[in-house]
């Protein structure tokens, strides 16, 4: 191998990968910001409170595992845009319920489009208490409609007096168990549940509705398409019901 070559690919070899890309995936890709920005378009002022949203993120990100690292650099669409976009599946809804609410997805990101609008509010419900510490952090800073509960989901939505219109839960637990722990704001509350799912969104919902244990869910179910992910789907509920099945 001629030497020039050899100490081509020696460098090559010694420099990080972000560095030979020119990709860093410790920072978002401005490009990103504005892919999800033509996917769902937000007001100015509703733009102003997400910038302040992911500058604190960030900073919390160094210590603090929020979001899987690999996603920091399009932090915008994959967080941010695919929480944004359910309000489109719910335009009228004010109160809004987000179980494990984690980084702020999509609950926090459901406020800050909502700021403003009478009568509207977004319980956030997580467990962790540093993710609890930066929601309200978070909520402070953005000054967004919304309260956090440092609560178990189960322990919340067996508590909680209010009215909800919406339930959501993202990346949190198959639709199954899910159902477990939500049922008294689905069935008792009346609220419709909107929940962000993969590819195997059908496969979650058919196992939902059967039984292996004497119990399945009945339920008035619908699949959206993700505007973020073409194999993503978004499940949404209503009129859910617990049935026992007799051998």
């Amino acid at each position: 191998m001629p030497r020039a070559r050899r100490l081509h690919r020696d460098r090559e070899a010694k420099t990080p990968r972000r560095a030979r890309t020119g990709h860093d995936p410790g920072r978002v890709d401005p490009a990103d910001r504005e892919r999800a920005l033509a996917l769902t378009p937000v007001s100015r002022e509703t733009l102003e409170r997400l910038d302040r949203f992911v500058a604190l993120l960030l900073t919390w990100q160094l210590t603090t595992s929020l979001i899987a690292p690999s996603t920091v650099s399009h932090l915008w669409t994959r967080h941010i845009a695919d929480s944004l976009q359910l309000l489109d599946l719910a335009p009228d809804a004010r109160v809004w319920v987000d179980l494990g609410a984690g980084g702020g997805f999509p609950g926090l990101m459901i406020a800050c489009a909502l700021a403003g609008r009478p009568g509207a509010h977004v319980h956030l419900v997580e467990s962790n208490t540093k993710k609890a510490a930066f929601l309200r952090e978070a909520q402070r800073l953005t000054e967004a409609p919304a309260s956090v509960h440092a609560a178990r989901i189960e322990d919340f939505t067996a508590s909680f007096g209010g009215q909800a219109d919406i339930v959501t839960a993202r990346a949190v637990a198959p639709l199954k168990s899910l159902l477990d722990q939500c049922f008294p704001l689905l069935g008792k509350s009346g609220a419709m549940g909107l929940f962000p799912k993969g590819q195997n969104a059908e496969l979650e919902l058919r196992q939902a509705r059967e039984s292996r244990t004497g119990k399945a869910w009945t339920m008035n179910a619908t699949l959206a398409p993700s505007r973020t992910d073409p194999a993503g789907r978004i499940i949404v509920i209503r009129e859910v019901e617990r049935r026992r099945i007799t051998p």
